[in-house]
């Protein structure tokens, strides 16, 4: 079995800048397919503008992204990718229901499905009182949990989510973590990037960041073990991270 055929995700030489910010510095990563892997490190460390290439929103200077064994950036490939960005793009005027409607047809989603998943996924994110409720009235966490629950809509094989918990209160939390694994374990494969520790740790493995660079990857416990820390947080610090206090 090739690289790419064994991988869902595959990054290879990846180098990005913008002017003369050197952004992404020769970037190797390999996602098996069905795992949750998290992506750690502090803010502005590269895990965004990664995720982009990923996606195929944004094109390396060099090397190559595969996404189910497909070099991207490709439309075909982009429609079987939930991605949630750290900011929301949603249509504020329109109201919840109507943007998972807009989204869902996008993904190519017919309306006896659209009419059978928003209901899940918005009672999924526990938004079901406020499907009807224009964008704009809601609060910031609400907003986070329809982003996610736009990119969970159509069942994607890959789901690509930056930070999709920031707030969002500890109790959901553990409800949307809970359906993630429920996904993996139906053969989603699942990138998550994340500066919070207790996040870090329910992924299967971890790849950390600093200044555009993997600096170490493994299960938590690999990590926490090479350098001899106690925990998570203490391995991110010795590695040179930033640990998030929240």
């Amino acid at each position: 079995m090739t690289e790419t055929a064994a991988t869902c995700i595959n990054l290879s030489g990846i180098n990005k800048s913008f002017g003369r910010q050197h952004v992404l510095k020769d970037i190797d990563l390999q996602i098996p397919f069905a795992w949750i892997y998290g992506l750690l490190g502090p803010s502005g460390c590269g895990k965004t503008t990664m995720v982009k290439v990923m996606v195929g929103i944004l094109e390396a200077d060099s090397g190559h992204t595969r996404v189910l064994d497909t070099l991207m950036p490709d439309l075909a490939t982009m429609s079987k990718i939930g991605y949630m960005a750290q900011g929301d793009a949603l249509y504020n005027s329109l109201s919840a229901e109507e943007n998972l409607s807009f989204f869902g047809s996008i993904y190519g989603m017919n309306r006896a499905d659209l009419r059978r998943r928003i209901p899940e996924v918005m009672e999924l994110m526990s938004l079901g009182d406020d499907i009807r409720k224009p964008v704009h009235a809601y609060s910031g966490g609400m907003k986070r949990r329809l982003s996610l629950a736009i990119a969970i809509l159509h069942n994607p094989p890959v789901l690509v989510l930056d930070e999709p918990t920031v707030g969002i209160d500890p109790l959901l939390r553990q409800s949307i973590w809970a359906e993630l694994n429920r996904l993996c374990a139906r053969g989603a494969t699942i990138l998550v990037t994340t500066h919070v520790m207790d996040e870090a740790e329910k992924c299967h493995q971890l790849a950390m960041m600093r200044e555009g660079r993997i600096i170490a990857r493994g299960t938590a416990a690999d990590l926490q073990a090479d350098i001899g820390a106690s925990s998570l947080e203490e391995a991110f610090i010795s590695y040179g991270g930033q640990a998030d206090e929240s």
